[in-house]
């Protein structure tokens, strides 16, 4: 009879979260170099594939790691050198379009809060539409004095971090395999199936995190700019793919993002509100699909833990490192945890520790040998 799987129990969990939230709060002080690493490792588990296919045939893994650096580089250039023109025209159109679109989307809230007024007494009796209307004027007219200086500098530094990902992820893909060497072999003997096993689940993991989480990017970036094309907002393509890297951040992100569709889609039918409803009911069912379809169907695969548990931990990532803890939470709890499994099962396992007593009792009686009289 094979061995029953070990579960991990509340000692073993209470370490994970722990450890998760202290993490979280290290991260947040280095927050410089882990997000540059967590793109990076993004980049590494996309080309994987391709550098693990050219060493079966027979490549070194130093040539290969080259070889598809190279290929995806000249790729990457060659995809926007095509689609420079038609970025530029886009961007373009939106940057110059920015104040229309901010007095389009006033516009459609003014005139949603006047319907509520209407129709509610309570609301006119309130002027919630006056009260509304007044605090978002004085923060568009001070935002500039508050926050522009601020937002510049920090754009500032952090642009030479970003240029760190191309060399981190290169590094990866060429010494990866021997990081995960290096670390199998610092441990005792009696535990290297263990440790091996160990590196695998958490290569595993973060892999079907990170591959699951751009499937899922690709989805909700089609669906979006499907539905938007069919609704007849503007650039449907563009707002697809930014609404769908916004929902990388929980919650927060995906408020960003609805918020962004509605300005356009009010600012181009500015006489039927109606688009902009449909806006909003179209990003709603992309989030139904996301929490039902989607998501179990990629990221969720990759993590073994309860939903229930994953949104305390979203909310317990952004109480502790703000917005980057919403970013990080999910994957680093998915690693943690296997972590914590593993070494879990080797303490809880009565063989293992006695092969190592084995193992240490022998090596002790090797090398005082020649003491012995």
């Amino acid at each position: 009879m094979s061995p029953q799987r070990y579960r991990a129990g509340p000692l073993v969990w209470a370490g994970v979260l722990l450890t998760t939230c202290l993490l979280l709060a290290v991260f947040q002080k280095v927050l410089w170099l882990v997000l540059p690493f967590l793109f990076a490792l993004v980049a590494y588990y996309l080309v994987l594939p391709l550098k693990q296919r050219l060493v079966l045939r027979g490549l070194s893994h130093d040539s290969a790691a080259v070889i598809v650096s190279i290929g995806i580089f000249t790729l990457l250039g060659l995809a926007m050198l095509l689609s420079a023109p038609w970025l530029s025209a886009q961007l373009s159109a939106l940057q110059s379009g920015g104040g229309r679109y901010l007095e389009g989307g006033l516009r459609f809230l003014a005139d949603t809060l006047a319907g509520l007024e209407a129709r509610f007494a309570f609301a006119a009796r309130a002027q919630i539409g006056q009260a509304v209307m007044a605090g978002i004027g004085d923060f568009i007219e001070n935002f500039a004095a508050r926050h522009l200086a601020d937002a510049a500098l920090a754009a500032a530094a952090w642009f030479p971090s970003l240029l760190l990902i191309p060399f981190l992820a290169f590094f990866m893909l060429r010494d990866g395999w021997r990081f995960k060497r290096f670390l199998s072999r610092a441990v005792p003997n009696a535990f290297f199936e263990r440790t091996l096993h160990l590196l695998d689940r958490v290569d595993r993991t973060a892999r079907s995190y990170f591959q699951g989480l751009i499937k899922l990017t690709v989805l909700d970036a089609v669906c979006l700019a499907l539905g938007l094309w069919l609704i007849g907002v503007s650039s449907p393509l563009l707002l697809g793919v930014a609404t769908a890297i916004l929902a990388w951040i929980p919650y927060v992100g995906s408020i960003a993002g609805c918020l962004l569709v509605v300005l356009v889609a009010a600012t181009d039918h500015p006489g039927s509100p109606s688009v902009a409803y449909a806006a909003i009911a179209l990003f709603i069912g992309v989030r139904l699909l996301d929490d039902f379809i989607f998501m179990p169907a990629t990221v969720g695969k990759s993590l073994e833990v309860h939903p229930l548990l994953t949104v305390l931990m979203i909310f317990a990532g952004g109480a502790v490192a703000g917005v980057p803890g919403l970013v990080l939470v999910l994957p680093l709890l998915g690693i943690v945890a296997v972590i914590g499994e593993t070494l879990g099962a080797v303490l809880s396992d009565p063989r293992l520790r006695a092969r190592h007593r084995f193992a240490k009792a022998l090596l002790q009686r090797q090398v005082t040998r020649d003491l012995q009289g």
